[in-house]
């Protein structure tokens, strides 16, 4: 398994009722899964925890057999808001991170291979940040992201505050980095259409527990224009709201 949590317990300082308790979760190696749940269920707070961002009060967290503690280069993580560094341009911010990963090769090329890998063009280096518009900002993030070569991608609801036609072209974008690339990705989302679109397997959260694993059934490619056509899709988005309706769940 590449990321397990044993057990997991996290309760914040001055609060009784934990934010995570007893978490029990297996991540396989290649695998795409989800975390949904409402606002509080504690799916960030557990995708902090697999990224070492956010220590366990009890219990553990492991990626390949090894206790998870703090942050790693194998685990990339990206976040609802870009972190980009604005004072620097599109490259410089790139830079940065192969300088954090130890990369020795050439950096104007590597930069320039990352910048495709996520559809753009490597004139983008030159600009700032606040040039480009929210779903580019956040390619530049993933790509920031996939120079330190993660073996999981740990990703928080990153196309939140994206509208929706940027929304659906940056979910493409993983959906083909992660065929591409082999990589694990761990999405956090409370979108159940995005999560049925994206992962194979969907846990759900409630208060701070995972109350259920769905497997999607909806084979792959899941097009967004015809995924309400795709045999199994009311069943699992049924199920999905059956699970959250407690909470006032909604697309």
């Amino acid at each position: 398994m590449a990321i397990k949590t044993r057990d997991l317990v996290v309760r914040y300082p001055g609060t009784t009722a934990p934010v995570l308790n007893g978490i029990e979760l297996s991540v396989p190696d290649g695998a795409f899964v989800a975390l949904v749940g409402a606002s509080g269920s504690g799916k960030s707070t557990l995708l902090h925890c697999l990224a070492g961002l956010t220590p366990a009060t009890s219990g553990v967290v492991t990626h390949d057999d090894e206790v998870v503690s703090a942050p790693d280069p194998r685990r990339g993580v990206a976040f609802q808001r870009d972190v980009l560094f604005p004072w620097m341009s599109v490259a410089d911010n790139i830079a940065f991170a192969l300088r954090a990963a130890k990369d020795t090769g050439n950096r104007v090329e590597r930069i320039a291979e990352l910048l495709e890998l996520v559809e753009l063009s490597a004139t983008v280096g030159s600009r700032r940040p606040n040039e480009l518009s929210g779903g580019m900002r956040q390619r530049v993030s993933i790509a920031r992201m996939l120079a330190s070569e993660p073996e999981v991608m740990l990703m928080d609801e990153p196309f939140a505050a994206l509208d929706a036609l940027t929304r659906l072209k940056m979910q493409d974008l993983v959906i083909d980095l992660w065929a591409r690339l082999g990589r694990t990705i761990v999405f956090v989302t409370h979108d159940i259409d995005e999560a049925i679109r994206l992962a194979d397997t969907v846990h759900v959260l409630r208060d701070g527990r995972l109350v259920d694993d769905i497997t999607n059934p909806l084979t792959r490619p899941r097009p967004a224009d015809s995924l309400a056509d795709q045999p199994g899709y009311s069943e699992i988005r049924k199920l999905l709201h059956h699970q959250l309706a407690s909470h006032a769940f909604a697309h």
